[in-house]
C-alpha cells in the first residue's frame, strides 16, 4: 500500500524523499495547509494594496531592490524574473534530481511563509505527479541568493515556457500542456521570486549524496571484511574492547560489523600463528577510516534533514503579515558539509585502493603474486589497480572546496555566495567514481578468497561471493578484465549487495 505526505506538515527525511520520487509513497496538501497557503497569499496581497515597498513584491531584484514596480506590472515582474534568471548551461539534470527539487519545494512553499498561490503549487504538484519533469542544467547557480538559474529552469514550465521530458521524450511546455489542454499559471506578486530563491538544487544534491553515500559505507564494510578474510588479515584489530577505550561511534559500528560478518570464517583460525605480526594500515584501521567516514556522513544527514524542512526563500512573510529580508536563500550551512562528506567519500575510495593494490603482492598475502598461478606470460589483475588509483586521483582533484570560495555577484549586493551547487554535484561526481572502486575490489577480493579454498569464510562472506560468481567467473588466464569490471560496477550501482549488509 502507498503511503501518504502531508505537504508543508509532515517531517520530510532522506528516506522519506527518496521514497515519495520512487512512487511508494504520494504527497497530499491537507485543509490545514491549504490554509496556511492562502492566508499567506492574502497577506502578500494586503501588502500591494497598501503600497509598502516590499523587496521582490513591488521591487526589483538584487541590486535594482530600490527601483519600484507598479501594481499594474507585478505579473509582468514575475515572469521576467523567471525569463532573466534561466541562464543555466551544461548537462541537464537526471530525473531524480529534478523530482527531489519539485518536491522538496512544494514542501517549502506549503509551510505559508511565501506568499505563492494555491494554483502555482498544485500546478507543481501535477507536474510532479504526472512525470512531466523540467529540463534543468547542471551549471550556473552560485548557492546564493538561492538557486536562482537552476530553479528558474525548474519553473519556466508554470508560465509554459521552457522544455520538459515526458513519455520519455524531451519536448517543449507549449507543446505538452497543448496536448494536455493546459493553461500556463497567471503568477502573482512575489511568486516568481519565491519560486526561484531557495536552496533546493544544493538540497536534492544533498538528500542523493546522502542516500548514496550511506549505501557506499555499508558496502565499504562488507567488502572491506571479504577483502580481510581473502587476505588472511588478523580480526584482532576490531575487538570490541580496544573500540571502548577510543569511543567515536563511527569507529565502533564498523567494528562491529566487521565482527559479525567475519563471524563462523574458517579462514581465521588456519593463520594464527603465521608470522605476520601487523597488517597493513588498509586491513587494520578500516574501523577508524571507514568509521570517521559514517561521521561526516552522520553529520551531512542531520544538517541536510534540517533543511528539508526549512523555508529558504526570500523575503518571508510572516504569520502577522510582516515581510522580513533576510539571508536564509544562502547555501552556507549545506555547502561546507557537502565539501566535508566529499573528503569522506574519496577515503573510502583511497583505502580500497590500497586493498586492491595489497591483494596483488603474491607472497607478502599468502596469495599468488597478481592473483593469477601463472603470471608472466599473464599479466594478472596488475592493470585494474591502475583504474583505482586513476579513479582516486581524480577524486582528489575534486576536493577542492567550494565552500571555501567566494565571488562576488549581482553588482556587489550579492557580495559573498556559497558555491553550495558546486559542492553538491561533486560530493555526486565523487560517489560516482567510488562505487567504480567498490567494484574492482569487489572483483578481486573474490578472487582472491578463492585461493582460500577449500576453506570457507563466514555464511554472509560466502553469500557475496556467490552472487559475484554469478556473472563473474574465476579467472585463470587474462581476459578483457574490463567486461568484468562493469559487471561488478552492476552490481554496486543496482545495489545487489544490500540483502547482505547490515543496516
Amino acid at each position: 500500500m502507498t503511503s501518504e505526505f502531508l505537504l508543508g506538515e509532515s517531517k520530510l527525511t532522506v528516506d522519506k524523499c527518496m521514497s515519495i520520487i520512487q512512487n511508494k509513497t504520494k504527497v497530499s496538501l491537507s485543509k490545514k495547509a491549504i490554509k496556511n497557503i492562502e492566508a499567506s497569499t492574502e497577506r502578500v496581497n494586503n501588502i500591494v494594496s497598501s503600497n509598502q515597498t516590499v523587496y521582490g513584491v513591488n521591487t526589483g531584484f538584487g541590486p535594482l531592490c530600490t527601483v519600484k514596480i507598479s501594481a499594474e506590472e507585478t505579473k509582468k515582474l514575475q515572469e521576467n524574473i523567471l525569463k532573466s534568471h534561466a541562464v543555466g548551461v551544461g548537462n541537464s539534470l537526471s530525473d531524480d534530481l529534478v523530482r527531489l527539487m519539485l518536491l522538496t519545494k512544494m514542501h517549502a512553499l506549503s509551510r505559508g511563509y511565501s506568499g505563492i498561490q494555491l494554483a502555482t503549487i498544485e500546478r507543481i504538484k501535477f507536474l510532479f505527479e504526472n512525470d512531466i519533469l523540467p529540463v534543468v542544467p547542471e551549471q550556473g547557480s552560485v548557492g546564493a541568493s538561492g538557486d536562482l538559474a537552476p530553479l528558474s529552469h525548474l519553473f519556466l514550465p508554470l508560465i509554459g515556457l521552457g522544455n520538459v521530458k515526458y513519455k520519455g521524450e524531451t519536448r517543449t511546455t507549449e507543446d505538452v500542456y497543448k496536448e494536455l489542454n493546459l493553461e500556463p499559471i497567471d503568477l502573482g506578486a512575489k511568486e516568481g521570486l519565491a519560486l526561484i530563491n531557495g536552496t533546493q538544487f544544493i538540497l536534492a544534491h544533498a538528500v542523493l549524496g546522502v542516500y548514496r553515500m550511506k549505501n557506499a559505507l555499508e558496502n565499504a564494510d562488507l567488502i572491506g571484511s571479504l577483502m580481510l578474510d581473502a587476505l588472511k588479515g588478523s580480526v584482532s584489530p576490531f575487538r570490541k574492547e580496544l573500540h571502548t577505550i577510543r569511543p567515536f561511534k563511527g569507529t565502533k559500528t564498523v567494528a562491529k560489523n566487521i565482527r559479525k560478518y567475519l563471524k563462523g570464517s574458517e579462514i581465521p583460525a588456519s593463520h594464527v600463528d603465521c608470522d605476520r605480526v601487523q597488517d597493513p594500515y588498509s586491513l587494520r584501521c578500516m574501523p577508524q577510516v571507514h568509521g570517521a567516514s559514517r561521521n561526516a556522513w552522520k553529520h551531512l544527514k542531520e544538517l541536510t534533514e534540517i533543511e528539508l524542512n526549512s523555508v529558504t526563500d526570500n523575503p518571508i512573510i510572516t504569520l502577522d503579515g510582516d515581510a522580513i529580508s533576510g539571508g536564509n536563500f544562502h547555501g552556507q550551512p549545506l555547502a561546507m558539509v557537502l565539501d566535508y562528506a566529499s573528503i569522506a567519500v574519496a577515503e573510502l575510495g583511497n583505502i580500497a585502493d590500497r586493498r586492491v593494490y595489497l591483494s596483488l603482492e603474491g607472497e607478502k598475502v599468502g596469495l599468488p603474486k597478481l592473483l593469477l598461478k601463472e603470471t608472466g606470460l599473464n599479466s594478472g589483475f596488475m592493470i585494474l589497480q591502475y583504474t583505482t588509483a586513476a579513479l582516486v586521483t581524480e577524486n582528489k582533484s575534486l576536493l577542492f572546496p567550494p565552500s571555501g570560495d567566494s565571488v562576488p555577484t549581482s553588482m556587489g549586493q550579492e557580495d559573498h555566495v556559497s558555491m553550495g551547487s558546486i559542492s553538491g554535484r561533486k560530493l555526486n561526481q565523487i560517489l560516482d567514481n567510488l562505487e567504480k572502486i567498490q567494484a574492482i575490489e569487489l572483483l578481486t577480493a573474490c578472487q582472491a578468497l578463492d585461493f582460500a579454498r577449500p576453506l570457507k569464510s563466514s555464511e554472509t562472506i560466502e553469500k557475496v561471493h556467490a552472487k559475484v560468481r554469478e556473472s563473474i567467473p574465476f579467472f585463470t588466464q587474462d581476459e578483457i578484465f574490463s567486461e568484468a569490471i562493469n559487471k561488478a560496477i552492476d552490481i554496486i550501482k543496482k545495489d545487489e549487495l544490500k540483502e547482505f549488509r547490515i543496516k
